[in-house]
């Protein structure tokens, strides 16, 4: 907030943008992606670290391209369309992962995203130890239950069952801070790998197939990185520059596992300096079935009715693109700017 009231809100101010886990949720945040890259960071000289996982990784997928506002149509028109059998098997989810981030590559995004002086990506992935590389189903969900009483526990245990990989473009000396001291590698991101890391970040346990194959990055399955990243307990480095962070929800949930563990307080060193972007309850309450859609949404809506909600929220989330759009045209954001409204931690974490 000091930083803000000195220097004033602007594109400069922000070295680091982050885009949660969250699959569709995340329409209700395309109007400000929209706006966010194509428009509000065109003009900024320096570079931009573009973090993501799972869902987040296919955004800054598409941040970082050449057009980054066709490419975050082609991924919001793809998605918002998808229709599977009644009963789909993991391989039919799978094959439609695969078919929607070459679509939302196009024909040059591959090369834009790796070539990109500006916009640096950050794919998150979890590779994953002992069961947890499985794709027997029942040894899946037994490494799926010990990894929740581990991270019960504590959150540094998840090292038992998985590294968080950074795949990172080249030409920078990203790195990432973590309060629990999770193992982590850097593997940089090429051609040749970069479609495997994006299908490894989406690869949800139990629904889609695991990643066994990735071209220069250490052997091993690769599955959805919201396992450890769902929302992000994280600083990140070389720079001291702000984190710009669009979020559906207003209180972040470090990982995948803590969805249950209310206790689980993201640390005040990983949001010292972010500043969120979150629709309010008043604009969620106005969308129809007066919430944020979410994957149950395939098992509880016939496709017809799911893709008209969702194309409906992706159409009403423009109006949160124009709003963030005016606020910094006219100067007025730091008059509506808060304090973040959630508790953090602001000791060590325990072993």
């Amino acid at each position: 907030m000091e930083k803000l009231r000195q220097d004033g809100f602007h594109e400069g101010q922000f070295d680091y943008f982050v885009g949660a886990s969250g699959g569709p949720k995340w329409f209700t945040l395309a109007g400000l992606d929209r706006v966010l890259f194509p428009e509000w960071f065109a003009y900024r000289r320096d570079t931009l670290h573009v973090i993501g996982s799972s869902a987040g990784a296919f955004r800054a997928a598409c941040a970082t391209q050449r057009d980054p506002l066709a490419a975050i149509n082609r991924l919001a028109e793809y998605y918002s369309t998808m229709v599977y059998s009644k009963k789909p098997t993991r391989f039919e989810i799978t094959q439609k992962a695969k078919a929607l981030i070459t679509d939302l590559l196009g024909p040059s995004g591959g090369v834009d995203i790796i070539t990109n002086t500006r916009f640096k990506a950050h794919i998150i992935v979890a590779r994953c130890h002992g069961p947890m590389q499985s794709e027997n189903r029942l040894t899946q969900l037994g490494g799926l239950a010990m990894s929740a009483a581990a991270n019960a526990m504590s959150r540094k245990r998840l090292s038992h069952f998985y590294t968080r990989s950074v795949f990172s473009a080249p030409c920078c000396n990203f790195k990432v801070q973590d309060p629990y001291q999770l193992r982590t590698e850097y593997i940089e991101l090429d051609i040749g790998n970069l479609e495997s890391a994006l299908l490894g970040s989406g690869s949800i346990p139990m629904v889609l197939e695991g990643v066994s194959r990735v071209m220069n990055a250490p052997r091993g399955t690769y599955r959805d990185g919201g396992i450890i990243d769902y929302h992000f307990d994280l600083s990140f480095g070389p720079t001291n520059g702000l984190i710009l962070y669009p979020h559906f929800y207003p209180k972040p949930i470090p990982g995948w596992f803590d969805k249950g563990l209310k206790r689980r307080m993201p640390h005040a060193s990983s949001y010292h300096n972010t500043v969120m972007l979150v629709p309010s309850a008043d604009f969620v309450s106005r969308l129809p079935y007066g919430k944020i859609p979410d994957r149950k949404d395939f098992e509880v809506l016939d496709d017809k009715s799911r893709i008209a909600y969702w194309q409906n929220v992706l159409q009403e989330s423009d109006a949160l693109g124009d709003y963030f759009f005016k606020l910094v045209r006219t100067g007025k954001v730091m008059d509506v700017i808060k304090p973040l409204p959630f508790e953090t931690m602001h000791v060590p974490a325990a072993s």
